[in-house]
């Protein structure tokens, strides 16, 4: 069995040291977001009793059978969406999700500006870049960045906070982050998504707020 407690303290050291030794020691020190995606009920309760407060979800549906209750009876929790988001979710992903990070083309901030109003629970987004433009994944090519926030923050008026991207398996992921860290930057967005189990230090060296940690803090998932 995983020792969930263990697995956290050791993440949550490890991201402090890393922090203080980097560039950006200045700034706050970046969130764990522990990735729940297909992981047994009792490690999501086990990381609650720990302590986890902040958790990331890749599917509307499956999030929302696994948190509903959850999120009633935990007041303190954060959910965030890190994975697609289909325009016909957008309803249920707005009365779930705390923040959604995958925002990444028109049609769907179109659909996410039409439903949003003060009773939603989504406060923020980050718009997804795809750094590494592959054909296979999600997000916005980073030559569509800057017309594309300012699209969404200007025009429709949404609560743009951040980025996130998640680099190509086989390239150095350190140029990725570096390039994320340009967009928000001459964006002013202050919140970067960025840096997972094999890449968080690199991520927080680049001045990531937000690491998403699924194997290191859960163990290995079930499929």
């Amino acid at each position: 069995m995983e020792d969930i407690k263990k697995n956290r303290d050791f993440l949550l050291s490890k991201i402090s040291i890393t922090h203080e030794k980097s560039y950006f020691f200045n700034d706050k020190i970046p969130k764990l977001v522990a990735v729940s995606k297909k992981q047994e009920d009792y490690k999501i309760d086990k990381a609650i009793e720990c302590g986890q407060q902040v958790f990331a979800e890749n599917r509307v549906q499956e999030a929302y059978s696994r948190w509903k209750k959850r999120l009633e009876t935990n007041k303190n929790l954060e959910l965030r969406l890190i994975g697609p988001l289909q325009t016909n979710k957008v309803n249920i992903a707005l009365k779930l999700f705390d923040i959604i990070e995958t925002l990444d083309r028109e049609k769907l901030a179109n659909e996410i500006a039409k439903n949003f109003n003060n009773n939603v629970k989504t406060k923020s987004f980050y718009i997804q870049i795809n750094t590494g433009n592959e054909s296979q994944k999600s997000g916005l090519s980073p030559l569509q960045a800057d017309s594309f926030i300012k699209y969404c923050e200007n025009d429709l008026k949404l609560p743009i906070v951040g980025l996130m991207c998640i680099p190509p398996i086989n390239e150095e992921p350190s140029m990725h982050f570096s390039l994320l860290k340009k967009i928000a930057s001459r964006n002013k967005l202050s919140e970067l998504s960025m840096g997972m189990s094999a890449d968080y230090e690199d991520a927080i060296n680049f001045g990531s707020t937000s690491v998403r940690i699924g194997s290191m803090f859960f163990g290995e998932r079930i499929e």
